[in-house]
């Protein structure tokens, strides 16, 4: 894929060489612009989209959760910070990652594959083209998932819990809006609270539906006629 391009926004020069040296070691990654001044750094993203933004919270003048919502977009983010008490802002602002320093090299490498993930599945979005993956935030981080492990999804409220085959994610959003974000990766709504990948059904009557690990789902009575039409 493309290089990732990355700014690296911190108070402390000895972080921004860190960032740099860093990324110098990871293949497809580029850095094209680091700040000690979060004010200069606001005013160079307001006029340029990197692919990522790598903050420190904790600067002068401007913090970074304010300056990533000043943006008039939204980049993905890494915050590389000292403080810990951000995560739940953090989370809802939709970050990558949330590193607390001192990070070493193979943590921060993973938090750089995951925007590398989440950068290629928005790409793919973009053009239109299927991947065997979908990503999503769990547990304050972006989570890749494959297609193939995807069981079901429950509903709960204000909560999903997607079940695969190795581990349950709880993530904060509706059905509604999994359905909608993801149709067209093949889930299908069988139930008010649940949601199923097409592929995975082995059989359906009146009141269940099939898994072909023989798992039995509800078969809600106002998808009977739509799940018909969907396999069909």
């Amino acid at each position: 894929m493309p290089n990732i391009k990355i700014v690296s926004v911190d108070d402390e020069f000895p972080a921004l060489q860190l960032v740099k040296q860093y990324c110098d070691k990871i293949d497809d990654v580029e850095v094209i612009g680091t700040f000690q001044n979060p004010v200069h750094a606001l005013e160079y993203l307001s006029a340029n989209k990197p692919d990522l933004v790598i903050l420190d919270i904790n600067m002068p003048l401007v913090n970074g959760i304010e300056l990533l919502e000043t943006l008039p977009y939204k980049p993905l983010c890494i915050f590389m910070t000292l403080e810990t008490q951000h995560a739940v802002k953090a989370f809802e602002l939709d970050v990558v990652h949330y590193l607390v320093k001192p990070v070493d090299f193979e943590t921060f490498k993973k938090a750089i594959n995951k925007a590398k993930d989440f950068l290629q599945f928005k790409r793919s979005a973009e053009n239109k083209t299927r991947e065997d993956f979908i990503m999503f935030k769990s547990n304050y981080v972006i989570n890749k998932v494959f297609l193939k492990d995807i069981l079901w999804v429950e509903g709960f409220g204000e909560y999903i819990i997607l079940v695969t085959a190795f581990k349950k994610y709880m993530i904060l959003d509706r059905m509604s809006n999994f359905e909608e974000k993801f149709q067209d990766f093949g889930f299908v709504r069988i139930h008010k609270s649940y949601i199923v990948l097409s592929s995975h059904i082995h059989s359906y009557d009146a009141n269940s539906v099939y898994l072909e690990g023989g798992e039995k789902l509800p078969l809600g009575r106002t998808y009977k006629s739509y799940l018909k039409d969907y396999l069909q």
